[in-house]
């Protein structure tokens, strides 16, 4: 596996994979209602910013994963939105290459890159029943609040 850090021309793959998290317990949403959603376009539209992180897994010269980060201002909050300045952060894997490691390694490269940035910490919201939030308790994020069916949970850097 390689990891390599996300640009420019990875927004079509940061797209499928933003579907990919939405439609984590079955097809639920379109890479079209991707595009065009206010809400999923806050983690998207004209990625990278100033600020943003962002790491793509490849497997065989094929991306298979990517985890993303933007501090939203709380104006525009979005799903995990903790405080300005707290990026939120998005993960995915394709469903053919999930658990091999591949989204483990994504979230411990970023959490490794925020730390270097001297960030005070990530955020993210996790679905009940969303498998990955396993990974995320590993990694240390912690419950933080609850909107919903979801839980909002922090990782203090």
């Amino acid at each position: 596996m390689l990891i390599r850090d996300a640009g420019a021309g990875d927004l079509p793959f940061l797209e499928e994979i933003t579907l990919e998290a939405y439609n984590w317990s079955g097809p639920r949403f379109t890479l079209a209602w991707v595009r065009s959603d206010q809400m999923a376009q806050r983690y998207l539209a004209g990625f990278p910013q100033t600020g943003d992180l962002g790491l793509i897994a490849a497997v065989d010269g094929r991306d298979v994963g990517a985890v993303w980060a933007r501090a939203l201002p709380a104006g525009r909050a979005g799903y995990g939105f903790v405080a300005p300045g707290i990026p939120e952060l998005t993960a995915g894997v394709r469903p053919e290459a999930r658990g091999r490691g591949i989204g483990s390694a994504l979230l411990d490269a970023l959490i490794a890159r925020a730390r270097q940035r001297s960030l005070p910490g990530l955020s993210l919201s996790v679905e009940d029943g969303n498998a990955a939030r396993r990974i995320y308790e590993r990694a240390g994020f912690e419950v933080v609040g609850r909107e919903g069916n979801s839980d909002t949970m922090l990782l203090r850097l």
